[in-house]
This record gives structure tokens, C-alpha cells and sequence, in this order.
């Protein structure tokens, strides 16, 4: 009986507590804790011959967390044109695009593309199926779906095209911090 009512007095509450924290709200939290820091990846799925990224070294920067919004450029060899941007939206729902530029700032023709979590996910993945925005803009894209996977010791991002063999992920290895990179094309600092 004793059990039962220190169950209910003091575990209980925690429980319920545990229960309120989505699991994007977790993801986040537990991305912000890498801000600052740079790691290196590797294709995993999806290389090809003469593809851009095979043979490149591939740096992802966690460089901007803001309360809403987490900017993470991705260095392809020299090329410093990707970042990803993470936005948190209403209900905690996180939307995700990519922000293409240009050596000089100016942004690629295709750029902008992405997708909203339909659902708050869980605290290690979060799915983004390809937006209207994505669709209008690349029509095959519509067929997209990202998903952006985090633990203690890796982080990968992945792309998908339903109904289609294209597959790509890279995982970078979170234990194993690298020099910060210069900044992406189009910063402001």
C-alpha cells in the first residue's frame, strides 16, 4: 500500500511530466547541445561516381541556435553553398529547408526546398515530407521525404524519393569533434 500511494504522490507527477515533453521538443534540445561544434561525415547510402559529395570531405557546422531556429551549414570539400535550417513552428512541429547560395551570397536558382514534420516525432528522429513550396518548385520533388536522425555518438541526414531507388544519407560522427569551418557562402558575419 505504501508503494502504491509514493507511486502516486511523487512518481506520478513525473511521469505525467515526462509524458508533456514532445519528442521534437527533446531532438532540439539535444541538437542545441552541439552548437559551436563541427563534426565530420560520410556517405553511408547514395554515393555515385562523380556525384559532388564521393571523395569530398564532408563538415557539418551546428553554427546558429536560436530559440526557434538552428542553422547548420554543410561543407562539401570547398564548397560552402548548403546549410540546413531547422525551424521550429507551432505545436512544436519543426520544418526543415535548405538554403542554397551562390559564391557570392546570392542564392541559388533552386533554392528553399523542404518539408514539415507532420508529427512531433521522437527525441532521436524527425521526418520531413516535401512541402507545396517544394513541390511547385522541383514537380519529382514532391515524391521527397528528409529525415534527420541524432544520438550520443551520430547525426545523419537523409533523403528519400518514394516510388524511386534514390536514397543518400551521411552520418556524422558526433564523438569526434573537427576544426570549425570557414563560414557558409551568404552569412553575414
Amino acid at each position: 500500500m505504501m508503494k502504491n500511494i509514493f507511486f502516486l504522490l511523487f512518481l506520478f507527477p513525473l511521469f505525467i511530466k515526462a509524458q508533456e515533453t514532445s519528442g521534437s521538443t527533446v531532438f532540439w534540445e539535444n541538437l542545441q547541445k552541439h552548437c559551436g561544434k563541427a563534426y565530420e561525415g560520410k556517405i553511408i547510402a547514395g554515393a555515385e561516381k562523380n556525384d559532388g559529395f564521393s571523395g569530398e570531405k564532408l563538415i557539418m557546422h551546428i553554427r546558429s541556435c536560436e530559440k526557434k531556429e538552428i542553422k547548420i551549414p554543410f561543407h562539401v570539400g570547398e564548397n560552402r553553398s548548403r546549410t540546413w535550417v531547422l525551424s521550429k513552428r507551432e505545436n512544436n512541429l519543426l520544418l526543415l529547408k535548405h538554403d542554397h547560395r551562390n559564391p557570392d551570397g546570392s542564392e541559388e536558382e533552386i533554392t528553399q526546398y523542404g518539408g514539415f514534420s507532420t508529427n512531433s516525432g521522437n527525441k532521436n528522429m524527425q521526418i520531413f515530407p516535401a512541402d507545396q513550396e517544394t513541390s511547385d518548385m522541383l514537380a519529382p520533388a514532391f515524391a521527397n521525404v528528409w529525415w534527420i536522425t541524432l544520438d550520443d555518438t551520430s547525426f545523419t541526414y537523409n533523403l528519400r524519393r518514394i516510388g524511386s531507388d534514390r536514397l543518400f544519407t551521411v552520418k556524422f560522427d558526433l564523438s569526434k569533434e573537427v576544426q570549425t569551418p570557414p563560414a557558409p557562402w551568404g552569412s553575414k558575419d
